[in-house]
């Protein structure tokens, strides 16, 4: 129906979304990968290991807190922005573990797509290079066929328009409003007044900046008296 009214609108996907289920990939990816490690680790029998079997156990607890810290600092695989430490901190998690390097490496890819800074056909073609570089993974799995989603190119759309969000947010938080009218007001079901509405909400977005900057302006004199006695 929207495409019949709006035939050569683009249709933007909302960036949110997309990263959500990236992310969730690349940590259900991070996860069997601690699964494989945890399969290799040397069977102990129960007791105190022997003289003989010292090194053994050594190794067994070396690898068993290597897969623990893992699962402690899975965030790193997928946080946007990493302090100096914690990229330190992660090169410390995935040494001798190339593999993890390049889940991580891809997931920065990820995010400098929506870089505000480039333009739509430029973030495409990005991805188009990045696409091509994750079929030699074939080790990672699910985790980068999430990257060839179609949704990934819609959500790009925003970037030739500054004015354009990047998410939903605006549409959910209209939704959300209609939805609690719609409990205590019945005619906000009719298509007269969700149409009122709709203007309503409109009007609130434009006059939003002017009014968040009326109320720092009145914040900024109640912190400040003598500021106030300058506006009067």
């Amino acid at each position: 129906m929207l495409k019949e009214l709006w035939p050569d609108a683009c249709h933007q996907s909302c960036e949110f979304h997309v990263l959500k289920e990236i992310t969730k990939a690349v940590l259900h990816a991070l996860a069997v990968f601690r699964k494989e490690m945890v399969a290799k680790i040397p069977k102990q029998g129960r007791g105190r290991p022997s003289k003989e079997q010292q090194p053994l156990a050594l190794e067994a607890k070396r690898q068993k807190q290597r897969v623990a810290d893992l699962f402690e600092n899975r965030y790193l695989f997928v946080r946007h922005h990493l302090t100096k430490a914690l990229r330190q901190q992660l090169l410390r998690l995935t040494r001798g573990l190339p593999q993890l390097r390049k889940l991580r490496e891809i997931m920065d890819e990820v995010y400098r797509l929506f870089d505000r800074r480039c333009k739509t056909q430029t973030a495409v073609q990005k991805l188009a290079r990045l696409r091509r570089r994750v079929r030699r993974f074939k080790a990672l799995g699910q985790a980068l066929n999430k990257l060839n989603n179609p949704n990934l190119e819609k959500a790009l759309e925003f970037l030739d328009d500054k004015l354009l969000g990047a998410t939903s947010n605006a549409g959910e938080r209209s939704n959300r409003r209609f939805r609690k009218a719609q409990k205590s007001i019945y005619s906000v079901r009719t298509k007269e007044h969700l149409e009122q509405r709709l203007a309503l909400d409109m009007h609130r977005e434009q006059r939003a900046p002017k009014r968040q900057k009326t109320m720092k302006t009145l914040h900024d004199a109640r912190s400040n008296p003598d500021s106030l006695h300058q506006l009067c």
